[in-house]
């Protein structure tokens, strides 16, 4: 399977790429924990149906360290026992902010009450940020169909 399109080779969009990237710098100079971001990007990818983006994450996850236990139970992560309430929230507002379309009030009063109990100001800025990146990245590679399963981890640093 080929990619509809050439995103990645194109002028524009290798420029619009390094933008991505350089905000991506920002976040992950951010204290938001990795192993957070990564749970994070995996959940967004897996709603967004981008098999590239979980192949990448799910990959640079256990390259990081994380447990394939609990990257597989991401999906699933309410019934789950391995996520800290911190990840919890993150995950939560990972998938409202990456669902907005699908509820009339966007992220809940009780979601955004557990993001701040257990996240700074700038932990929370980092948060959305990912999210958005995320959701970003994930959008370019289902308009394109960018075909999943040969990234390596570190393959774009």
């Amino acid at each position: 399977m080929d990619a509809r399109f050439d995103y990645f080779g194109n002028d524009n969009g290798a420029k619009f790429l390094k933008r991505l990237g350089n905000a991506s710098m920002v976040v992950d100079g951010s204290t938001l924990p990795a192993s957070t971001q990564e749970l994070v990007k995996l959940r967004a990818s897996q709603i967004n149906g981008c098999g590239f983006c979980t192949d990448m994450h799910y990959k640079d996850a256990v390259h990081a360290g994380e447990s394939p236990l609990r990257l597989n139970l991401v999906a699933a992560w309410r019934e789950a026992t391995v996520f800290t309430e911190a990840e919890r929230a993150a995950l939560a507002l990972a998938e409202e902010g990456t669902r907005i379309a699908d509820a009339h009030h966007g992220v809940g009063d009780d979601t955004w009450a557990q993001v701040e109990k257990y996240f700074d100001a700038d932990q929370i800025t980092a948060l959305i940020s990912v999210i958005a990146l995320i959701n970003t990245y994930n959008r370019i590679n289902v308009i394109t169909r960018m075909p999943a399963g040969s990234y390596e981890p570190g393959q774009f640093s």
